[in-house]
């Protein structure tokens, strides 16, 4: 995008060495990444209303934009509460206008002065004398006091299109506030502009109708019309998607390039007799997933595969298939899991179905006494661990296979590249299967998984009912405990989980610790309770499932280290407490941990929303209310449907796809103005070119892709080396 001769930041007019360096505090270190520090959004000076306009917008109930100047500002007391409230008073050439906070006061006072001209947006009400106010507006700064007087008949006609940028305090500090950011961008493109340079091909500008890249900058910071900035949205979004599925066609042609060395014999009795003494029958997509994974393992190129399953589906069971096929033909498996728990459940579940069979596992984490450690890492050394699982300590240096072929990683998306590389390279050409409960929009699995195989169980077993999910309020918690009691009376088993083990002083949430006493005591005196949490030691915490496992517990209260890999068919009832604080694909995990029996089961979600505003009083009022409705919003896609898919679609659009499965652990670059979901046809079309241009010219040799080699080697350097091992 930018030419290397670029001066340094703190030259460009309007910066200096203290915003240089604020800057660069938050990743800003270059022309490049000024120009790339897209708007969060834009005010239509078209849609600007007068004061003296507002009573027309009241009954609309819409949102609506005023420019005004700050004329006066106070503290005033609401009666009920006696809490201090922010009153600002702002004016244009039409009239004045109350803009009041219930929230904030002691960073409110300090944060305008009169004279500064402010944006503010809300949806206009009306005071008891019938007057417009705002409650809680949201506002942009567009000029300071020491700046020219405001021209009201230019602000409210020109029809410009204003630009907002993301802040922070330390950023206001030095002045870079949205409207700073707006005039050091402006001198920077004035003066440095000629810097930009184009990062595709001319062919692909053409065949897609794009705009060109200086174009597609100028209008996204200072578009003339929606229009135009549509346009560069478009390029800016393509040019984003595109290195990305690069990225993705070069993992994969690399990996295609190793071959194996060797084929398997497929036809594995372990795995025969394992699947013969079933008690119950392989599903259609069980069958179906064995079969692609077999075919990667009879080609000479190593195996590099997602298998991706809800919640109940069978991975375990195929994956465990493939891992005797491995053992057949003379390899080691080595099977990662995120946590020790779960480490642990797989080791119980895989030895439980290899009883009578002649395959040794071992199971190695990190707090093993030493006697045993060795000894497991000698089998490791001399072949004779077949299947070894294990947490993050599987990668450590001292573990060395004798011939390790398969390598199976459980809940992909909670390890980072750098750690699967180091476990992948323990083998020569290893085979990969990676497995994943939490379903992937298509989309997210395009750019995530674009260099794997993608297998989809999607077929859960015949005796599986629909879970029933409620959600209750705290008030309601007295009925919800005596329906627990009911189905424990019917020799039934249930789950309380709470999001802490322990009090915060951040966050004053019921701790499983404390709950768990007072339940005992209090609410289930004759039942038998189970706690279960991640700082319990590992042979406590067996003993606590092996003792749900055989029904001697009844109620078993625990964190969310039951989130995966926990299989107890007699468990007909999930309460999660504090259900407003979970993450979506956590609420749907904690759910399928019931329901896996015959039984109808049950999930219950207690809610507290006020839970936000007593806790996140930093945030602006605007902010909680966007919270409070996300958590609503969860709670209700998780009463309206038990899809895994429909389910994560609603959780990438209410969390955004870097913060919903974690693609800063995936090394790959983030996305800053591109959306998987809404610009889906765009990623096809990107994919699509990236793989093709790989196809043809895998080194970029050719004169015409001159452009896109040197961008991809100047921005993309630190995340090539990790895609060589990703």
């Amino acid at each position: 995008m930018i030419s290397n001769s670029q001066p340094p930041l703190q030259y460009i007019k309007g910066v200096g060495p203290k915003r240089a360096e604020a800057l660069s505090n938050i990743g800003i270190r270059s022309m490049n990444d000024l120009f790339s520090y897209f708007p969060r959004g834009y005010l239509d000076r078209s849609q600007i209303v007068r004061i003296a306009d507002l009573s027309k917008y009241v009954e609309k109930e819409e949102a609506v934009t005023i420019f005004a100047e700050v004329y006066r500002q106070e503290a005033r007391r609401v009666r009920r509460s006696n809490k201090l409230m922010f009153l600002l008073t702002v004016k244009d050439d039409s009239g004045f206008l109350a803009c009041i906070w219930f929230e904030g006061f002691y960073w409110l006072k300090e944060a305008f002065e009169v004279g500064e001209l402010l944006a503010l947006s809300s949806v206009p009400a009306l005071d008891k004398l019938g007057r417009p106010q705002f409650i809680h507006p949201q506002f942009d700064r567009l000029k300071s006091v020491e700046e020219d007087e405001p021209d009201w008949g230019k602000l409210f006609n020109t029809g410009g299109i204003i630009p907002k940028y993301r802040s922070s305090a330390e950023l206001e500090k030095v002045g870079l506030d949205s409207r700073g950011f707006r005039r050091i961008i402006r001198n920077a493109l004035d003066h440095r502009s000629s810097v930009i340079e184009e990062i595709v091909s001319s062919d692909i500008v053409q065949r897609h109708s794009l705009c060109d890249e200086r174009s597609a900058i100028r209008s996204i910071h200072f578009p003339a019309d929606f229009q135009e900035l549509g346009k560069a949205q478009r390029r800016l979004k393509f040019d984003e998607l595109f290195f990305l599925q690069l990225m993705l066609a070069l993992r994969k042609r690399g990996a295609q390039q190793h071959l194996r060395g060797m084929t398997y014999h497929v036809e594995s009795v372990l795995a025969r007799n394992l699947v013969d003494s079933l008690p119950f029958q392989l599903t259609a997509a069980q069958k179906r997933v064995l079969q692609e994974i077999t075919g990667d393992l009879k080609s000479p190129y190593p195996m590099n595969r997602l298998l991706q399953g809800d919640v109940g589906s069978g991975k375990t069971i195929v994956a465990l298939c493939t891992a005797l096929i491995a053992v057949e033909n003379g390899l080691q498996v080595a099977f990662m899991a995120p946590t020790e728990i779960l480490a642990e459940q797989h080791f119980h579940t895989l030895q439980s179905f290899l009883n009578n069979t002649p395959v040794n596992i071992r199971l190695l984490l990190g707090g093993q006494k030493k006697i045993l450690r060795t000894d497991i890492l000698e089998d490791i050394r001399n072949g004779a661990a077949n299947i070894v699982i294990g947490t993050h300590a599987l990668i450590e240096e001292q573990v060395e296979f004798a011939k390790l072929g398969l390598v199976m990683v459980d809940e992909q998306h909670r390890f980072g590249v750098l750690q699967r590389g180091l476990l992948r390279g323990k083998g020569l050409n290893t085979d990969v299967l990676v497995m994943t409960a939490t379903p992937i929009p298509r989309t997210l699995a395009m750019t995530l998984y674009g260099d794997l195989e993608v297998s989809l169980i999607d077929e859960l077993p015949a005796n599986r009912r629909i879970i029933r999910t409620a959600i209750r309020s705290e008030s309601q918690k007295d009925k919800v405990y005596q329906f627990v009691k009911e189905e424990i009376n019917r020799g039934r088993q249930a789950y309380i989980v709470f999001p802490l083990i322990e009090e915060s002083d951040k966050i004053d949430l019921k701790s499983a610790v404390k709950e768990f006493e007072s339940l005992q005591k209090n609410i289930f005196p004759g039942t038998n309770l189970g706690l279960l949490h991640g700082r319990l030691k590992p042979e406590i915490k067996e003993d606590v499932m092996q003792k749900f496992k055989r029904g001697e517990i009844q109620i078993l209260v625990s964190t969310t280290v039951i989130e995966v890999g926990i299989d107890i068919p007699n468990a007909t009832v999930m309460i999660i407490e504090n259900a407003e604080r979970f993450g979506l694909s956590q609420l749907h995990q904690l759910r399928g941990r019931v329901g896996r029996g015959a039984d109808q089961s049950y999930c219950i979600l207690i809610a507290n929303y006020g839970w936000f505003d007593a806790h996140k009083k930093g945030l602006e009022a605007a902010e909680v209310r966007e919270e409070k409705e996300h958590a609503r919003t969860r709670l209700e896609t998780m009463v309206q449907t038990s899809d895994g898919f429909k389910i994560a679609e609603v959780d990438l659009k209410l969390r955004g796809p870097g913060e919903f499965f974690g693609t800063k652990q995936s090394g790959l670059p983030a996305l800053r103005i591109a959306n998987l979901i809404d610009d889906a046809e765009l990623l096809l079309l990107a994919r699509k070119e990236a793989f093709d241009l790989i196809q043809n010219d895998p080194h970029l040799r050719h004169e015409s892709h001159a452009c896109i080699r040197k961008h991809f080697e100047e921005e993309f350097k630190d995340i090539l080396e990790l895609g060589k091992i990703g």
